[in-house]
């Protein structure tokens, strides 16, 4: 595949789809629990049994790649996905929604590493960057179709679920008119690899940093919409201003990129994280809350590409399916473990908290950064 192949825009398009559904469950499910009086701790573990399943998935992927192929394990993904949202319109109730949230975590981790694989595999040194950068874009910019779809339409649970399952199925289409192929579908790229690339001393930033990103963005997607509807806000009001969080990742996408590729990795995810710390302390200072969110989002966005893409350029090409596993496995832990535990704060406490929670694992990785830096080569990107 070449960096825009027929192949690669089929499958930037189906994962559009997909993250707009995506992006509308994760900002409603916790809506639709806390209307359904279910204490906050509750809301959190439905959110974490997401991600629990997106553990699962990203384990199970690369064995289920290995054995139908991307277009197979795309149709057998997106299935999962429809049918386990379909279903939280049958059944109600914490320990229902947890198992169904969990069903679809595992499809949506299915689909994101045979998306990202398939990029990766097909890309070179000199275009892996560009299809990296468009990936990301493609899905903030689902992520923000979907919270303008919230701000707009009927969030009532039964008008939201037949047309969010239809959009799921709608993804498969597109990938029924091309075969997606990878020149990195070889033996290496089994999933027994993956554990070596976690120990890989020379990625060891980059993989932290993918436990980092998932902390703040598990928590930022499961919890900020909680956050903002106990400031009384209604749902549409909630979608307007996750839109805002969100696009504020969008737009930061190509300069972060440009940036890091000039300046080095190292450099460029100091300074995110500092300004990530910045936009958290803003927010508990509840002034200027849109420049606030705006900071947040765009620096928090913006770090896992980074961080991806430094452990990617520490492997062979062969290794790259592998490290996406590992990448994306940091990742789901990270995500699982960070709406788990500042859900319970939240309870406990206030729900400032989670700014509080957001500048601390912030705070420990920018320690990371900045200990022992002359250990650690400053990756540049090749030309």
């Amino acid at each position: 595949m070449s960096t825009w192949s027929r192949p690669v825009i089929v499958l930037l398009c189906g994962l559009l789809l997909l993250t707009i559904s995506i992006a509308v469950l994760n900002t409603l499910v916790p809506l639709w629990l806390t209307h359904d009086a279910l204490p906050t701790w509750q809301v959190g573990v439905v959110s974490s049994s997401y991600y629990s399943g997106n553990l699962v998935g990203t384990l199970l992927a690369g064995r289920i790649i290995k054995r139908f192929g991307f277009n197979r394990s795309y149709y057998i993904a997106s299935i999962i996905f429809a049918l386990a949202t379909a279903a939280l319109g049958f059944e109600s109730g914490f320990w229902a929604w947890s198992a169904w949230r969990f069903i679809a975590g595992i499809g949506c981790a299915l689909i994101w590493v045979v998306v990202e694989s398939a990029l990766l595999c097909s890309g070179t040194v000199r275009n892996r960057g560009q299809l990296l950068a468009a990936y990301m874009i493609f899905y903030y910019l689902g992520t923000v179709a979907g919270q303008l779809l919230v701000s707009k339409v009927s969030t009532e649970l039964l008008h939201v679920l037949p047309w969010v399952t239809g959009i799921v199925v709608a993804a498969i289409l597109p990938l029924v008119f091309t075969k997606v192929t990878a020149k990195g579908d070889d033996e290496d790229a089994s999933p027994g690899r993956m554990w070596p690339m976690l120990r890989r001393r020379s990625a060891r930033l980059g993989i932290n940093g993918c436990i980092i990103s998932g902390i703040l963005l598990g928590s930022l997607y499961g919890l900020m919409p909680l956050y903002l509807s106990h400031q009384g806000m209604s749902d549409s009001t909630v979608g307007y201003w996750m839109a805002l969080l969100v696009s504020s990742g969008i737009i930061g996408q190509w300069p972060v990129g440009r940036l890091a590729d000039r300046y080095g990795r190292l450099l460029v995810l100091r300074v995110q994280v500092f300004v990530v710390i910045l936009g958290a302390l803003a927010m508990l200072s509840n002034t200027a809350m849109a420049p606030a969110l705006f900071v947040l989002g765009g620096a928090g966005f913006t770090l896992y590409p980074v961080a991806m893409s430094w452990a990617c350029e520490k492997v062979a090409h062969h290794e790259l399916v592998a490290m996406n596993q590992a990448l994306l496995l940091s990742y789901t832990l990270g995500s699982l473990l960070g709406p788990a535990m500042t859900s319970m704060l939240m309870q406990n406490y206030s729900d400032r908290v989670l700014f509080v929670m957001i500048a601390s694992v912030a705070l420990v990785y920018l320690v990371m950064l900045l200990r022992k830096a002359d250990q650690h080569a400053t990756p540049i990107a090749h030309a």
